[in-house]
């Protein structure tokens, strides 16, 4: 009996050894890896098997017979297969399986007993399929469901979703345009993904059903403002909140009072200009940032935002993105890496406390303590109070005032100072009688700071480039630029090609990183181009350039610092300098010289007009007076008004002078014929003085909007 026991043992021991499918990786005894085994079938394996992990086998049918025994199953992944359908009942015999992966294959549809019999079911994954339509009971039955994933599909409509214990829903990247509170009956969902469905407004009565609400994800639709539904309180436990590629242009403080407990905030592409100052004290706990692709004015109303970035430490997401559009003078570079002096803030001036108010300082902000210091800057608060006068100091001080007796009662203020390029193309500062500092806009500009212009010709810019290289991308197979012109850039990619000899071709792709579209442009370039030029570029532009082997695959939406391959950073040069293109000269000693001596010319010309006429009547009175001495007085001949008139003629030599209009004093006088040139654009006559301010840019350049 004793041999009979031993043989079944040695025998049964022999089948377990064998039990694991050829091919395949058995790491334990219920762990079984079939993986890129090129077969149509489902593999056979033990009865006793737990994780089953058969993705990428082209598998493109199932049957009940394929999990016949399999009661013991709680994972299985057949993700990246072939299947087009889910057979009714297929997996009925799973009454164990807690994990279901369906995603990429090429399912088109879901029947209602495409999950009969999943009672256990934890975790379904359906997304990156080509579903257009679920039967409105599919998933009826899975009452403990704590994951569901539907994103990328082709779905217009939901079916009925009632789910007590769900905790995850994807939705996003389907079409999907309207989403209702009856259309989820998810009491307890922690995370809610609705990216890309084309939503116009998020639902109100749907969020406020959602208290538990950790996570919220309403990025890429049709959003033209803050949706209402966020002022709820059932969204105060909201850690996550993603609002990227919305056009909303502007945010409001009151929009997001409810969302005090916020960590995570992905505000990329909303088209903003700025934050309000006070915008992100309402996020005490908020630890990560994202505002890339943004057309940042890095002006001095942003100024504080690096400072709080570097105080608070918190992480600024896709960094080498979020740049500055405007001014000229930053733009293209990074908004974290400008510092205070970066931004133009007026500098200001110290007020000693007991000073009276005769003339007003520059703009001041009232406080009640005298050793309180301010830094002021553009709009300027409402000048003081005669109780208050704050002390003001910051990097640039004025010499010290002298002391102030008590007793005095009038007191010269230095003259305000104007700061450097505090005014954009070509703007004027000036104080009012207030002491507050604005900005005198000229023709076809406007804003705070004359920021805003007309569509104007791209400005000149000095030939200089700038090229930098991303320092995460080895040196030894990085691209570089050799040449770059206002609308090219010359690549070398000789080290790129030099250490990868085997790839078919070159994946260039290029964004301009100045402009609110940082959309990338995708070219296949043949391996044979050591060196390639983009062209079509916009002139004055900072654009990333990166280059990966062709047939590797890429996220479109992306940035370039993590897609794969070597990147470089070049600068486009602005637009040269030619005659139909408005220019400003610098004055020379022959313009100077020029009008008034042609001034004085016409004033000599005109005295001798004046000095013939004289003389011509004086002769005619005389020779008149001497025949009326001899025949009397007569009526006058018409020849000899004629006379009068040839003498006027001959005597200023054939010409006359019509009066010149008067000169506005504070616009630039009439040209001379021979010095005008496309319409007087080529020529800039002296400033004016007198009442008329002066231009403290005088060399500022008209900014680009790309």
């Amino acid at each position: 009996m004793l041999p009979y026991f031993l043989l079944l043992f040695l025998s049964s021991g022999l089948v377990l050894s064998s039990d694991c499918p050829a091919d395949c990786t058995c790491q334990t005894q219920d762990t079984i890896f079939c993986i890129n085994q090129h077969s149509s079938t489902v593999p056979r394996v033990p009865t006793t098997t737990r994780d089953l992990f058969i993705f990428q086998n082209g598998i493109n049918s199932l049957s009940q017979d394929d999990f016949k025994g399999l009661v013991e199953l709680e994972m299985l992944d057949l993700s990246q297969n072939e299947l087009t359908e889910i057979p009714d009942g297929v997996f009925e015999m799973l009454s164990k399986l807690k994990n279901l992966d369906l995603s990429s294959n090429h399912i088109t549809h879901i029947s209602k007993d495409s999950f009969s019999g999943l009672v256990q079911l934890e975790r379904l994954y359906l997304h990156s399929n080509r579903i257009q339509s679920i039967h409105m009971n599919a998933f009826e039955g899975l009452e403990m469901l704590l994951e569901l994933k539907l994103q990328g599909n082709q779905l217009s409509s939901l079916p009925y979703l009632h789910f007590p214990k769900l905790l995850l829903l994807d939705l996003s990247h389907n079409n999907i345009p309207t989403l209702s509170a009856s259309d989820l009956q998810t009491p307890h969902l922690e995370a809610l993904k609705v990216s890309s469905l084309g939503l116009t407004t998020l639902d109100v009565d749907l969020i406020a059903s959602l208290g538990n609400l950790h996570e919220l994800d309403i990025s890429v639709n049709q959003l033209t403002e803050v949706p209402q539904a966020l002022k709820q309180d059932s969204l105060k436990g909201l850690i996550k909140l993603s609002l990227a590629t919305n056009s909303f242009g502007e945010l409001r403080v009151e929009d997001f009072q409810k969302l005090t407990g916020l960590q995570e905030l992905d505000l990329t592409g909303l088209n903003l200009q700025g934050f309000p100052q006070n915008f992100f004290q309402i996020f005490p706990r908020l630890m990560h940032l994202t505002a890339a692709e943004n057309p940042f004015n890095c002006l001095c109303p942003l100024a504080w935002f690096p400072v709080w970035l570097k105080e608070k430490g918190v992480k600024l997401g896709r960094h080498e993105v979020t740049r500055c559009h405007f001014p000229l003078v930053n733009a293209g570079k990074m908004l974290s890496e400008l510092e205070h002096k970066d931004f133009g803030c007026p500098p200001t001036t110290t007020v000693l406390i007991g000073s009276p108010i005769g003339s007003t300082p520059v703009p001041q902000m009232p406080t009640t303590s005298p050793e309180t210091t301010h830094t002021n800057a553009i709009p300027p608060p409402p000048p003081p109070s005669e109780e208050t006068i704050s002390s003001i100091t910051d990097s640039y001080p004025l010499p010290p005032e002298p002391p102030v007796s008590p007793s005095s009662t009038s007191r010269e203020y230095e003259p305000h100072i104007c700061p450097p390029n505090i005014c954009l193309n070509g703007g004027t500062c000036n104080f009012d009688p207030r002491g507050q500092l604005s900005c005198l806009c000229p023709s076809g500009t406007s804003g705070l700071y004359c920021e805003n212009v007309d569509e104007v010709p791209e400005p000149p810019k000095a030939s200089t480039t700038e090229v930098t290289e991303d320092p995460r991308v080895p040196s030894d197979d990085s691209i570089s630029s050799r040449q770059v012109t206002s609308t090219s850039i010359l690549l070398d990619l000789h080290r790129f090609i030099e250490t990868r000899p085997h790839i078919r071709g070159i994946r260039l792709t290029y964004r301009n990183l100045s402009g609110p579209d940082h959309r990338p442009i995708i070219l296949s370039v043949p391996a044979s181009y050591p060196e390639y030029t983009l062209r079509g570029l916009r002139p004055n532009c900072t654009y990333s350039v990166c280059a990966s082997p062709l047939g590797e695959r890429v996220n479109s939406r992306a940035n370039s610092s993590v897609e794969k391959g070597s990147c470089t950073e070049a600068r486009t040069e602005g637009v040269p300098l030619t005659s139909s293109e408005p220019r400003v000269k610098t004055e020379s000693p022959v313009t100077n010289t020029l009008i008034p001596a042609m001034a004085a010319l016409a004033l000599v010309l005109g005295l001798a007009v004046v000095a013939g006429t004289i003389i011509c009547l004086r002769k005619r009175r005389q020779a008149k007076a001497g025949v009326e001495l001899e025949l009397g007085p007569a009526d006058p001949d018409p020849m000899e008004l004629e006379g009068i008139k040839a003498c006027l003629e001959n005597g200023g030599n054939g010409t006359l002078f019509h009066k010149q209009p008067e000169i506005d004093r504070c616009h630039t006088p009439q040209l001379p014929p021979s010095l005008q040139q496309n319409g007087g654009l080529d020529y800039e006559a002296p400033l004016m003085q007198g009442h008329c301010p002066s231009n403290n840019n005088l060399a500022s350049l008209k900014p680009s909007y790309f």
